[in-house]
């Protein structure tokens, strides 16, 4: 055999060879890798939760809107008549304390101003009466009736000068800009409004606006017949709207109206929320979702923790990191925060509720 045979037939069996260990570390590797294991990077991700034994409930949908608490809204009033001939705010603004809104051009105020005016003419007159009486007096040409009878007219005209006064710094009139200041009664947002620039209103009519303190604000919630039995005061809810679709707010019904209402022919329930953020408007839309309690109790996991899959619900229950299992579970109802189960689970067994899928199709990868 000359030397470029031995060299075919040397090559030929040392792949052969190779070929042969490669299929047998295949064969070992394939029999030790027959379970799924959660490294500790990935364990990191995944939440573990233990079903709860508690009470079943059952939620509840309806709808509401925001309002404004009606003890906290200022509606003002003009005590003057006029006609607005400036307004320094719009609806929705936030104003404070004593800020000036508007300015009412009206002949009450030259009319008073003119009898302070003469008032105070009367007074300065009266003032040099009294002393000159006073004077008299000592000297005894006049009576001590003269003496009174002065210092009493004094005093009623000093009296009408000060209501006078009073009223235009009630009216907040300023004389010199021949108009009287709409100022703020208390600091909030100007939730209506019925006047512009050129509106003519009269004394102690319509409200001309509204400021309220939005701090704290109402949600009426639209309780229809076919939910009166379920619906009581004292029920927890959850209120969740387009505008936040990532937050829930949370309070609870304080009080339910017994008459139906005229128009949408349903009951009011009111939820008192602390809105400090400002986040609710009032006339804004929101879902809410009441809590119904029943004496029954019952298996509850996070909806979170289902994994849904050829129409059926599975959890994966978790004894370590290398010992996992898919189990069926039968529902008996849900929401979007908690499921209570028929079967499938015992209180004491653990189940994962985050990155479950990613371990659900590796166990069923590994079980195929």
């Amino acid at each position: 055999m000359n030397t470029s045979h031995k060299i075919v037939l040397f090559m030929v069996f040392s792949a052969f060879y190779s070929c042969g260990n490669t299929s047998k570390d295949i064969a070992e590797n394939a029999s030790e890798n027959t379970k799924y294991c959660i490294d500790e990077t990935f364990k990191k991700t995944v939440a573990i939760e233990q079903p709860i034994m508690k009470k079943f409930t059952e939620n509840i949908s309806l709808t509401g809107s925001v309002e404004t608490n009606p003890d906290k809204v200022i509606h003002f009033v003009s005590l003057v008549g006029g006609i607005i001939s400036n307004t320094y705010f719009s609806l929705g603004d936030t104003v404070k304390k004593e800020q000036v809104l508007a300015e009412i051009s009206s002949t009450e105020l030259s009319t008073l101003d003119a009898e302070f005016q003469s008032l105070n003419s009367q007074i300065k007159v009266d003032e040099i009466k009294l002393l000159s009486v006073e004077s008299m007096f000592k000297d005894e040409i006049s009576s001590q009736k003269e003496l009174i009878e002065a210092q009493t007219d004094l005093d009623i005209l000093k009296s009408e000068g000060q209501k006078i006064k009073s009223n235009l710094n009630i009216f907040s009139a300023s004389p010199e800009r021949g108009v009287f200041l709409i100022k703020a009664p208390a600091a909030g947002i100007i939730t209506d409004t019925s006047i512009s620039k050129g509106t003519q209103i009269p004394a102690e009519g319509e409200p001309l606006f509204n400021i309220s303190d939005l701090s704290e604000v109402w949600v009426l919630v639209n309780v229809y017949a076919t939910n009166i039995q379920n619906i009581r005061a004292g029920i927890e809810v959850n209120i969740s709207s387009l505008s936040y679709p990532d937050e829930l707010f949370k309070g609870t019904i304080k009080t339910i109206s017994q008459v139906l209402d005229n128009e949408a022919k349903v009951l009011k329930a009111r939820v008192v929320l602390d809105n400090k953020d400002l986040k609710l408007k009032p006339g804004m839309l929101v879902d809410v979702v009441a809590e119904k309690e029943f004496d029954s109790v019952g298996l509850s996991i996070s909806t979170e923790a289902l994994v849904f899959d050829q129409n059926q619900n599975f959890v994966v229950v978790y004894k370590t990191d290398c010992d996992m299992a898919i189990k069926k579970v039968e529902i008996l109802n849900f929401n979007k925060k908690e499921t209570f189960l028929i079967s499938g689970l015992e209180e004491n067994d653990k189940i994962i509720s985050k990155n479950q899928l990613l371990i659900y199709e590796q166990l069923k990868n590994f079980q195929n």
